[in-house]
């Protein structure tokens, strides 16, 4: 009889990662887990992505989770790294982004200790996360293995997170492996389905808003094939803009922050609001002061991977536990109704949505027009480009002004975390090497981890960077401005020479002063052949495309 093979801990959870389809992990090295590094090395099919810092490298995973629909990989240390990493984490959980982190622990004989670095992570990321948990024995790593990327994929998608005691990692173990996980969706029944149907035949002012995570292309597809067999209007809900091509017929805008009056007036005055993937949550709401809860006074269909999602704020007609993928994928299927009752509403929905793009008359007085550039962006760059930004005021531009074609091409946390954009389209241009790919980055924004610059390099990702440089934390100034107007109080920014900073790394760079300089200078940094910076010098009192500071 054959004796069962032993392996260290360490080996067992890359064996397991291997088994489960990874093949490429952010991390930040540490001690805590040189038993996991050991046995990379001798696992040439996982990819190992080395980032500068843990917040960036867990922005890598986030990004990369969002890209495949499967669970992006991070390891980090004790204490300080993983801290660092939460905000990755955060943003996970509020994208419903599948993503597991694995953060080294002390030995276990050194738990409850205050151990050098020790945190108790099952509490820390207990509000974080789906699932924390601590791997106490080698014997058990296949068992956690399979059931974190099963939650992770689960229901509506997010993030674990797995401690890993050093000494555990070490340990020898004759544990067999498990079979690789399956991620199963639920998908609405004959019922649902007709009973979705019932409510379109009543509605007069329907509206779709789209929203969730891990769209199939073939989900998409579906969605706008419902959307234009049924004549329905759709607005993405907040940073889901991709899920529907911008230029078809259907689409009708985006449900942002400093969202439209057009916008608004549509989710007031709609008879029907088919809400597919998305939680209808206070940014698609404005605070919930367009749709007040418990019950709004349009008819309510929700479809939502989450069973607990479904009645948690609004009061649903129809409550349906299903993927929005799989969904979207019945509703196309489904006998479309006659809807030449609201043929004129979708028309001017999107008449509303198409002026609403166009570069605005009043240009700033000084330096670059950012919706031009947004604009120029939009027409000649690739159906597959990816787009990426953090957060502050110039994401209004990108927003408002770029167009997207494709499912998976926009990265952008919705939440709201700065620094993300940066670390995201680095990990897209390594997952997408040969597809252009673009971050739009504040210039605070940009300086949450410039040094990442390094990792691009080092691993020959080449985004393009656009550092809108307006010299100041330009959303907090315009609420300071608003509550405060003339008292300047901490969101001034002084910044670095970006040129300078950007090719002592080894990228690319130019400062783009006027409109007119920036055709060309991104021409030069998309030909460049790495990574490229291009520092666009904005008027500082230009806040949004129509407000000023001071006005």
């Amino acid at each position: 009889m054959t004796e069962p093979r032993t392996r260290p801990g360490g080996r067992v959870l890359v064996d397991a990662l291997r088994l489960h389809g990874v093949d490429r992990l952010f991390c930040v090295p540490g001690e805590s887990y040189l038993d996991v590094l050991d046995a990379l090395y001798d696992t040439p099919g996982i990819a190992v992505v080395v980032a500068k810092h843990e917040g960036a490298a867990a922005n890598m995973a986030e990004a990369d989770g969002k890209m495949t629909g499967r669970p992006g990989i991070c390891f980090v240390t004790r204490g300080p790294g993983a801290t660092h990493a939460s905000v990755g984490v955060h943003t996970a959980f509020q994208d419903s982004t599948p993503m597991i982190l694995f953060v080294g622990q002390v030995q276990r004989n050194a738990r409850g200790r205050e151990a050098f670095q020790e945190v108790e992570f099952r509490q820390m990321f207990a509000p974080l996360s789906k699932w924390a948990a601590e791997i106490e024995s080698a014997d058990r790593i296949p068992e956690y293995l399979l059931r974190a990327f099963t939650v992770a994929t689960s229901g509506r998608p997010g993030p674990v997170v797995l401690a890993l005691p050093e000494d555990m990692l070490a340990e020898q173990s004759p544990v067999a492996d498990t079979q690789p996980y399956a991620r199963t969706q639920a998908a609405p029944s004959d019922a649902d389905v007709a009973a979705l149907r019932a409510e379109l035949e009543r509605a007069r002012q329907p509206l779709v808003v789209a929203g969730g995570s891990c769209w199939s292309d073939e989900g998409c597809a579906a969605l706008t094939r419902f959307a234009a067999a049924n004549d329905l209007p759709v607005v993405a809900s907040f940073r889901r803009q991709d899920l529907l091509d911008n230029y078809h017929r259907c689409y009708a805008g985006h449900l942002s922050l400093g969202m439209p009056p057009f916008l608004q007036q549509r989710m007031k005055t709609a008879d029907l609001i088919l809400a597919l993937g998305t939680r209808l949550g206070d940014i698609n709401t404005m605070t919930y002061s367009l749709l007040p809860p418990p019950r709004m006074a349009a008819r309510y269909v929700h479809v939502h991977a989450d069973p607990a999602e479904l009645n948690r704020v609004y009061q649903a007609d129809v409550a349906i536990a299903a993927s929005p993928a799989a969904a979207a994928i019945r509703l196309a299927d489904m006998t479309p109704v006659d809807g030449s009752r609201w043929t004129a509403w979708t028309a001017s929905a999107r008449r509303d949505y198409e002026k609403f793009i166009e570069v605005p008359q009043a240009a700033p007085r000084e330096g670059v027009n950012l919706a031009v550039v947004i604009r120029h962006l939009a027409a000649t760059l690739p159906p597959d480009a990816l787009l990426a930004n953090g957060a502050g005021n110039f994401t209004v531009w990108v927003h408002r002004f770029y167009s997207y074609r494709q499912p998976r091409t926009e990265l952008a946390p919705t939440s709201g975390a700065m620094g993300y954009g940066f670390p995201a389209a680095i990990a897209a241009s390594l997952r997408h090497p040969d597809r252009t790919t673009v971050c739009v980055a504040g210039d605070g924004d940009f300086l949450m981890y410039p040094q990442e610059l390094a990792t691009a390099a080092q691993y020959g990702a080449r985004p393009i960077v656009l550092v809108v440089n307006n010299g100041m934390y330009g959303t907090i100034r315009m609420h300071q401005d608003r509550r405060f107007p003339g008292r300047v109080s901490g969101t001034a920014l002084q910044g670095p020479d970006f040129v300078a900073l950007a090719t002592s790394f080894g990228a690319y760079a130019e400062r783009v002063e006027t409109t007119d300089a920036f055709a060309s200078a991104f021409e030069r940094a998309r030909g460049a052949g790495r990574a490229a910076v291009l520092e666009l010098v904005m008027d500082p009192g230009q806040i949004t495309p129509e407000r000023r500071l001071n006005a």
